[in-house]
């Protein structure tokens, strides 16, 4: 009999090459179970579609050779299977051995360590401090003293610094150092409607910041069907370690923090309902809006979030070009949703989040802000910066920073 082709893994990232002279699909893992980039040449494409687990070896093999008369396009099919086998990219043996591997080691591990620096931001502090410096240069000097939450984005900060300057300005470096920060963030690869929790501190360049575990498993213990523990998507995810960054280069290493990753809430949209009305969802909305009314004056909400995400990158036909054409109009669309979360309106900011049972804007940081519209309604907040930027030619990531009194 011949054997099943496997599946081609749905949690890749797959996007057309950024190289000039190797045109086709660039694949790439976003998990770190492999440290291995492909791209596919326009011809092997289309052979991608039969990595389903359903379509059997000779079925395409006799497809191929029809469409082709060439007998020898066989042995293409062997090549294609095994360079996406050994890249980890198909449901098969080795991404289970590498998956589970990479699993046990960050479970075992003592810290979060910094998956994003020499990368995203320099990776010695001296660096480090040159370049948000830099960064923070202009900063608003108001008296933000009331301020209770922050939104900040999650792009690479060199591509959105201007909106992290608006909000983590009102962080003052004389902050009261007994507050803890409750980081919600996107979970670009976590489980839908669970929420990534983890023990462990998160360390940068500047040191380690001190997660709060007793709120951690407090949160545990009152939504246990909510929670996905030692989530792994901590280990590489960059929204949260962004902000991590951020409030240690304002207030120092040693910052208290309860990381949160929050997984998309698109099964709901696709159904029709809110989010809460699946009660683990509920419980877990309860048990961290209880964590801050109890915390006060001792706590301050962050989030790292971004929102629109438009262009041939993300699947939409057109060119998007920062402020032009299309992207009028989303920006537009941008600023109801966030009237919406600036004045606590959760209902309508679902609305039209979830029309038509999809997000056409594709924010990444809507289940964060759901999450924290249900657990802090009583805040209110102010745009301090909206902007859109080109993350290719083709694409454009939307993004603010808020404040909230």
């Amino acid at each position: 009999m011949s054997r099943i082709l496997p599946r081609l893994r749905w949690n890749l990232d797959i996007m057309p090459s950024p190289v000039e002279d190797r045109p086709g699909l660039m694949i790439r893992d976003s998990y770190g179970y492999s440290g291995r980039t492909l791209i596919l040449p326009p011809p092997i494409v289309p052979f991608l579609q039969f990595f389903n687990g359903e379509t059997e070896e000779n079925e395409l093999s006799v497809k191929l050779v029809r469409e082709t008369g060439d007998l020898s396009i066989t042995k293409v099919k062997d090549q294609v299977w095994e360079a996406l086998s050994q890249a980890g990219f198909l449901e098969d043996e080795v991404y289970e051995k590498a998956r589970e591997e990479k699993h046990k080691e960050f479970a075992a591990a003592e810290v979060k360590l910094a998956n994003h620096a020499g990368g995203a931001y320099p990776d010695t502090p001296e660096e480090l401090r040159t370049v948000f410096n830099e960064y923070m240069s202009g900063a608003g000097s108001k008296s933000l003293s009331q301020v209770k939450a922050i939104a900040a984005p999650h792009v690479s900060p060199f591509g959105g610094y201007d909106s992290y300057r608006a909000a983590y300005s009102a962080l003052r470096p004389d902050l009261d150092m007994d507050r803890t920060f409750i980081l919600l963030g996107t979970s670009h690869y976590g489980e839908p409607s669970k929420f990534g929790l983890t023990r462990k501190n998160y360390v940068t360049p500047y040191g380690a910041a001190e997660t709060q575990t007793a709120l951690v498993d407090e949160l545990l213990a009152k939504a246990p069907g909510a929670v996905s523990m030692e989530d792994f998507c901590h280990s590489f995810e960059h929204s949260l370690e962004f902000q991590t960054v951020y409030l240690q280069h304002i207030l120092g290493p040693r910052v208290r923090i309860l990381p949160i990753l929050v997984g998309s809430f698109g099964v709901d949209m696709q159904n029709g309902h809110l989010p809460e009305k699946n009660e683990d969802t509920t419980r877990f909305f309860d048990a961290l809006g209880e964590i801050g009314t109890r915390l006060g004056n001792k706590g301050c909400w962050v989030l790292g979030v971004d929102m629109a995400h438009m262009g041939q990158r993300y699947g939409d036909e057109f060119a998007a070009r920062a402020n032009q054409e299309e992207m009028l109009e989303v920006a537009t669309l941008d600023k109801a949703r966030m009237d919406c979360i600036a004045s606590g309106d959760t209902r309508g900011y679902w609305d039209l989040t979830s029309d038509g049972g999809e997000d056409g804007l594709k924010w990444c940081g809507s289940a964060p802000f759901y999450t924290f519209l249900k657990c802090a309604p009583k805040l209110r907040g102010n745009v301090e910066h909206y902007e859109q930027w080109n993350i290719d030619e083709l694409s454009v990531v939307t993004f603010a920073g808020m404040t909230f009194v």
